[in-house]
């Protein structure tokens, strides 16, 4: 295996790809467009206890313009895997083999299954690291993989790959079972990953209460459950060794905490997001891993804004967005037939009384400033005003309200005379003390 292409540099693909680098000029990386120009001016570079070092490989984001690979290596998590995907296969060959170092079950079967040939080396890796800035890597602890053929027997290749890492003075373990390494380390991903980001804090505070004893117990348990169904039987002390495995490296965070803390998604739904789907498809509870799964996502994913959504800021304790399903669920009392209130439109809207009740409003806040998604139109009444007159129109016919009839929320304000308000595509409602932006002429126009 001459040529060898990391693909990713991050805390795992840039720590691994860069020590192979310093030894061998033959490594070459497929890079993000942000990282690669990092790297290209300032090098890759490692910091650590160990050592601090910079390689400048050849690098590009387009595996096309390295040199063809015999060995690829996907440092890349998990949920970005079929985008990469399709950016190797133009360099993929009947001989290239992949070597998968990504948290999750899964990753070997999906490559297969769309590759159609045995080309897969199964890998775990067991290092706690960090991305400080595009092309700068932090170790702290560990930096070792283990290896193994999907079907349990050592291989050229697989001694080949070894080797490869040998030399870099990276230490490289043969499983004979790569599958059952996945699941225990599966076991502890999906143990530590979510409660760290739960508990806001490291491992250690985790450990450190008896209570969360009998939590971990019921994490490994159902993925214990899981594994062993799908032929993979686990020790039946597994929970214990996942505590014990932890208490050397009780002082660290997570992967899923670090991305968490950078704004980067997590791999949730490859962990126990995995475990939640399997348990669904062969009958298995996973109640815990249910539990976690969705406050992480509650957690973690940021607030949607943008098209089909009105988002209530400014003078409130705190910004909340609707969408039309959630504007829909609000109390009956406040939905109106737009038919009694505008002649010609068949619909539905909701009185600005009833949404307006949903955020906390600022002592003294007084007005509310109606803006426009094109950020030319705005409308600005009392709050007493949207409260009597207003109607967010949401719905036409039963379906959204369509763009060319201002949607997807149109403002109105029937009954309110020379002073109507009416603004086509609202997208954000602004709570003020005082009268904000306005852009009506002094009598109702016919529409904005």
């Amino acid at each position: 295996m001459k040529q060898i292409l990391m693909v990713g540099a991050g805390s795992v693909g840039g720590f691994f790809g860069a020590r192979l680098a310093k030894q061998n000029p033959d490594v070459s990386f497929l890079l993000r467009p942000n990282t690669l120009a990092a790297v290209k001016q300032n090098g890759l570079t490692i910091r650590s206890a160990d050592g601090t070092f910079t390689v400048k490989p050849h690098a590009a984001s387009d595996a096309r313009q390295l040199p063809r690979p015999d060995l690829i290596v996907l440092g890349v998590k998990a949920y970005d895997l079929d985008e990469v995907l399709s950016q190797i296969e133009p360099v993929l060959t009947e001989k290239t083999v992949i070597l998968t170092l990504q948290n999750g079950i899964d990753t070997e079967d999906r490559l297969l299954a769309r590759i159609q040939r045995d080309c897969v080396v199964g890998g775990v890796a067991y290092i706690y690291s960090k991305i400080a800035e595009p092309g700068v890597i932090e170790h702290y602890k560990k930096g070792a993989l283990s290896i193994g053929e999907l079907m349990g027997y050592e291989s050229e290749r697989l001694l080949a790959i070894r080797d490869l890492f040998a030399s870099a003075g990276v230490p490289c373990h043969l499983s004979k079972d790569i599958r059952r390494s996945k699941w225990e380390k599966m076991c502890w991903n999906c143990v530590f990953n979510p409660i760290t980001v739960l508990i806001d804090d490291h491992v250690a505070k985790a450990l450190d209460h008896p209570e969360m004893t009998g939590v971990i117990r019921q994490i490994v348990g159902e993925v214990a459950a899981i594994a062993a169904t799908l032929k993979v039987p686990l020790p039946p002390d597994m929970a214990e060794r996942v505590v014990k495995a932890s208490q050397e490296i009780r002082d660290i965070h997570t992967s899923m905490y670090d991305d968490w803390k950078a704004g980067r998604p997590t791999e949730i739904d490859y962990l126990n997001g995995y475990i939640v789907e399997q348990g669904r498809k062969l009958g298995i509870p996973t109640p815990v891993n249910e539990a976690l799964t969705a406050m992480i996502k509650t957690i973690t994913e940021k607030e949607q804004t943008g098209l089909g959504r009105v988002r209530i800021e400014g003078a409130v304790v705190q910004p909340i967005s609707f969408d039309r399903a959630i504007i829909a669920a609000l109390p009956e009392e406040h939905h109106v037939d737009v038919s009694t209130v505008m002649l010609g439109m068949k619909g539905r809207g909701v009185r600005l009384k009833g949404l307006l009740n949903v955020p906390a409003l600022a002592i003294e806040a007084d007005h509310v400033a109606f803006h426009a998604s094109d950020g030319k139109y705005s409308a600005c009444l009392t709050l007493d005003q949207a409260r009597e007159h207003g109607v967010l129109v949401y719905e036409l016919d039963g379906a959204p309200l369509p763009d060319t009839k201002g949607g997807p929320f149109r403002l109105i304000t029937p009954g309110l005379g020379d002073l109507c308000a009416n603004v086509k595509g609202v997208e954000r409602i602004e709570i003020t003390k005082g009268p904000g932006r306005d852009t009506r002429q002094t009598t109702c126009p016919p529409g904005s």
